[in-house]
């Protein structure tokens, strides 16, 4: 949202009032400061009268963290729901220090500091690290405000708000340079500067400026990240309403942020994911290859065996096989129950695809939303477990499902039953579910159960306890570390119930461009799990954009084959099923299936460290590991899979591709006789049997052997182990399918060769 007209004027139809100087500072305790800040300069005792002041609070809230709140009227009910903070505990004591001197005043919070300015009418807030060695960024003079749309004939007019909105108002200085990343799953230009941004859930498609996960945080690359601390809609202007300013905006009369010092990006994922959390571990078999229905695709019992049998056949294993939306009846979405014209018998249909070997786990496909046809959906009314209109009607709508209504997950008796029906699906033999939507949540002519919270803020909030509500029943009945889920929507915190995936994207080049744009700007929110619609979700895919694309999508941490309105087994797409072609796309997928299960040790491995970390596994950004390096924070076309695999997919019919390499030596991971030296730009061309994969310099890596096509297998006897340009400390994990490391593996330089050396844990 845009406040002026230009540099000097307020638009039209704004009045917008900025905290002209720090009046006084008080310590309320010995980690905060509060600064009483009046919206004109106080020259005398008669500018105090009739004159609105912004509170800007200033409190070290952890290590390398400090938060801030600006405050207009302090009276506003903050109403829920909140984010849950340091899901893991409160931090250890912070050093949080306030000191004085005559140019300033300075609370440092760890590594962090933030100076306030002692000059004498003057507003001017500096963030830097503690040491004085790094500038950071600034509140500077017009930088915090209140707003009125429209604006107040004078002051009496504001006793009545009814018709009056009010706006809080932060612009943190945007330097030379300086680049804005993150901002949840976004699909448009990596880099956010020059951008509007809203920060409010919806079902938009990768095409467009929504977002189904819409994350409040975002990463600078001078060294600091921003988490707004806001589940309400969060307006951003990033360097597009005055150039050389992030403008931060909510409705209401605070607006608190939280500023985390890094210096580095993973430093400040590491700070960052403590305040908001880390994902668990995932299971194993979850790491596979998953094979879907489709969606709007005729499938039966018969279909999904037969499809099941051909990637059999054609020595494609399958870790998980995926039910889409039609395994339930028309008219009866989400109650839960399978069609009998399709799936007389789901239980026995379930344990003969097991015992055949035709895949080893099950997903299958939920809303939050019910039908009214269904018998359920009037239990479900009874029970006060479906939102309300104010006047106690059930709120509903014939959008997506003829007058479905919303489960209230504020309702805790409605969350139990919401994961017995989760469960009963998991007594049926299903391993995993697909929480889709759970964006388009109202916000006008609603009773929550839980009167008490602030429907604004539960529009995007409602994707998280949704995901919470299945993810903590699925762990309930599997156990921990053998839960995944498949979500589409989230907020801040959400990372802890792995995974999520990109959401509806068109089977184009372009598109799939999109999609790596989103989830390399969801994984610097935290977000080391994710997925994509292989092939892309709308439309067909012709051959060559299907195989690029399982290209792609077998190299992300996890891999789904899934469509809209046609099938995504690989015969169907290119009519092949012969052996010999090895540029069909059962060849390509074949040949990629069997890589990502002789990657398994490497992944594990990888993905401990990422949970650990708050990283993102795949896709990560080139700028995670090489900050330094200007020209990897603007890769977006390629990214890192782990810390030593660098993976550029190819948007291209040709085959062309250009991507960028680092410094240091590259082995190609497919053909290890091909070594380049970074840092600079590459252009290679390949048929559907290869595309760059790179191994950087100084890495070990433990692989299963030639030919492996298992997900779990022994990672310590059944592997192989290969030396990239090793060098004194060169070395890796090798862990079990818990996560528990179990072997080193080191380069170890004997008699002027290098060797790998194993010793168990």
């Amino acid at each position: 949202m845009r406040f002026r007209d230009g540099m000097w004027l307020a638009a039209a139809d704004k009045h917008i009032e900025y905290a002209e100087e720090v009046y006084d500072i008080t310590k309320p305790t010995s980690s905060s400061l509060s600064l009483l800040c009046p919206t004109r300069q106080i020259h005398s005792r008669g500018d105090t009268l009739n004159r609105p002041t912004i509170t800007v609070d200033l409190e070290a809230v952890g290590d390398g963290i400090i938060a801030v709140t600006a405050t207009h009227w302090h009276g506003e009910l903050n109403r829920g729901p909140h984010y849950d903070l340091f899901p893991d505990g409160p931090p250890s004591a912070t050093e949080a220090n306030i000191n004085s001197t005559d140019k300033a005043t300075i609370l440092t919070a760890g590594p962090l500091a933030v100076s306030v300015s002692n000059d004498p009418h003057t507003f001017d807030l500096r963030f830097h690290s503690a040491d004085g060695k790094h500038e950071l960024t600034s509140l500077l003079g017009r930088s915090v405000a209140f707003a009125y749309d429209p604006p107040p004939g004078n002051q009496m007019v504001t006793g009545d708000m009814t018709n009056i909105n009010h706006y809080m108002v932060t612009q943190s200085t945007l330097s030379v340079g300086e680049g804005v990343y993150g901002l949840g799953e976004r699909f448009g230009a990596w880099n956010k500067v020059g951008q509007k941004v809203e920060l409010w859930n919806a079902d938009g498609g990768t095409s467009s400026d929504q977002a189904y996960k819409n994350i409040s945080f975002w990463m600078s690359n001078r060294g600091y990240g921003i988490f707004i601390e806001h589940l309400e809609k969060v307006e951003l202007e990033i360097g597009s309403e005055r150039c050389c300013r992030v403008q931060t905006s909510v409705e209401g009369q605070r607006l608190r942020w939280n500023i985390i010092y890094g210096p580095t990006p993973k430093d400040i994922l590491r700070r960052y994911t403590l305040l908001t959390g880390r994902a668990t571990q995932v299971p194993t078999w979850s790491f596979g290859l998953w094979l879907s229905t489709s969606f709007t695709t005729d499938y039966d019992d018969d279909t999904v065996k037969g499809f099941l049998e051909g990637m059999k056949d054609s020595g494609i294993p399958v870790s998980v096989f995926h039910y889409d939306c039609f395994w339930l009846r028309p008219f009866h979405w989400c109650d839960f129950t399978f069609s009998p014209e399709h799936f007389p018998d789901p239980a026995a249909s379930i344990s003969s695809l097991r015992s055949s070997s035709l895949t080893k786990k099950i997903s299958i496909w939920t809303n939050p939303y019910l039908a009214q046809r269904s018998p359920l959906f009037a239990h479900a009314a009874e029970k006060g477990y479906l939102l309300k209109r104010p006047n106690g009607s059930i709120w509903q709508w014939d959008l997506w499902q003829t007058g479905m209504g919303l489960v209230d997950f504020t309702n805790p008796a409605a969350c139990t039953w919401y994961a017995e029906q989760i469960t009963s699906l998991l007594k049926l033999g299903v391993d995993s579910i697909k929480t889709d939507f759970g964006e388009r949540i109202p916000t006008k002519g609603i009773a929550w159960h839980d009167s008490s919270v602030d429907p604004e803020k539960m529009h995007n909030y409602y994707a998280h306890i949704y995901n919470k509500t299945v993810f903590d029943a699925v762990t309930a009945h599997s156990g921990p570390g053998q839960t995944v889920l498949f979500a589409r929507a989230a907020v801040a915190g959400t990372q802890r119930y792995p995974l999520v995936w990109g959401g509806d994207c068109e089977s184009t080049f372009e598109a799939m461009g999109e999609s790596l744009r989103g989830g390399l700007s969801l994984g610097l929110c935290g977000y080391t799990f994710w997925s994509v619609d292989i092939g892309g979700f709308e439309g067909t895919p012709d051959a060559t954009i299907y195989k690029r694309w399982v290209q792609f999508g077998l190299l992300c941490s996890h891999s789904r084959l899934h469509g809209s309105n046609s099938y995504r087994v690989p015969w169907l797409v290119d009519g092949i099923k012969d052996e010999k072609d090895a540029q069909s796309c059962t060849a390509v997928l074949r040949r990629m299936t069997v890589l990502k299960a002789r990657l398994m040790p490497y992944l594990l491995a990888q993905s401990r460290l990422a949970i650990a970390a708050g990283l993102p596994l795949s896709v990560r950004a080139m700028a995670l590991e090489f900050p330094d390096d200007k020209t990897a924070w603007t890769c977006d076309a390629q990214f890192m899979l782990g810390s030593s695999l660098l993976v550029a997919p190819i948007f291209d019919a040709s085959g062309e591709v250009e991507f960028y390499l680092p410094a240091g030596k590259w082995t190609s991971l497919l053909d290890d006789k091909v070594v380049k030296s970074g840092p600079g730009w590459v252009r290679e061309t390949h048929d559907f049997t290869s595309l760059p994969i790179y191994v950087r310099e100084g890495t070990v890596l433990v692989l299963g052997k030639d030919g492996e096509t298992r997900t779990e297998y022994d990672f310590q006897g059944e592997t192989e182990t290969n030396l990239f340009f090793p060098e004194t400390g060169s070395g890796c994990d090798v862990v079990d399918g818990s996560g528990k490391v179990v072997s080193r593996v080191e380069a170890v330089e004997e008699e002027g060769e290098w060797k790998a050396k194993w010793r168990k844990e």
